[in-house]
């Protein structure tokens, strides 16, 4: 699990507070239940509203993935890879069918699975640049879900506060209630802002970034396939890969 969205929020809300005391303010006057309620509750429902039920279902279940996803990198990869093209140049690709067995990648002993049942080379590569281009679209969709929550909050939160506001007109006879019906009034803003851009737009870029990575190691082992039913030289083929990664990972791998 990459702890990255986990210190970035949490670290978030804690310098926010953290602020708010140093103001003399008092948290718990932040967490009222109606601007939560309306923020919250009216952002994720006309999200869901910009696009289909599927899509929302998918959000709930990228969510979770954007807090407990690890971020994958491609250099654990090389070392793989060029082990099974040894093994397929010394051995033949059918020698393959126990060690693909210990390849901890499913995308990686997919592909070498299909290749050792005599998968055409140019197929085998359709097929497998299809599965990428499928996930680049779903993890968009679950991305842009999260975006969209985030363009939306802001503007849910002044709809809010300008309830709050008419509220505050009803009770001008009453100016002793005044100062705390504005203030309520403002925490809708607040709380709108604030899930913006603490929440809902920090999760769409993590959803963004993890499926670029993840994508990149699919890129990667499919290169990895083609070289090793090409019967390529071990050598050639580790350099081949380290130089489709990034530099820190080129250098590790």
């Amino acid at each position: 699990m990459d702890a990255a969205p986990v210190i970035g929020i949490g670290a978030g809300f804690a310098v926010i507070i953290g602020a708010n005391v140093m103001e003399g303010g008092n948290p718990m006057a932040l967490l009222e239940p109606a601007p939560l309620l309306l923020v919250f509750g009216t952002t994720i429902l006309v999200a869901i509203a910009g696009g289909t039920m599927a899509d929302a279902k998918g959000a709930v279940g990228s969510a979770k993935r954007a807090f407990t996803g690890d971020a994958p990198s491609a250099e654990d990869l090389v070392p793989q890879v060029v082990e099974l093209a040894e093994k397929a140049r010394r051995d033949g690709l059918l020698a393959l069918e126990d060690s693909v067995k210990n390849v901890d990648d499913d995308f990686l002993k997919r592909g070498v699975t299909m290749a050792i049942d005599g998968t055409d080379p140019e197929e085998l590569r359709e097929i497998l640049e299809s599965e990428v281009y499928a996930k680049k679209a779903a993890d968009k969709q679950a991305a842009k879900f999260w975006a969209d929550a985030g363009g939306y909050s802001p503007t849910i939160g002044i709809i809010g506060t300008v309830m709050g506001l008419v509220h505050v007109l009803e009770n001008l006879a009453q100016p002793t209630e005044l100062g705390h019906l504005i203030a309520g009034a403002f925490v809708a803003t607040l709380w709108g802002v604030t899930s913006a851009n603490v929440i809902f737009l920090p999760l769409g870029n993590r959803l963004k970034r993890l499926s670029e990575l993840e994508c990149s190691r699919m890129e990667v082992a499919i290169e990895g396939i083609a070289a090793i039913q090409a019967g390529s030289n071990p050598r050639i083929v580790a350099q081949k890969l380290r130089s489709l990664l990034p530099g820190q990972q080129a250098e590790a791998a």
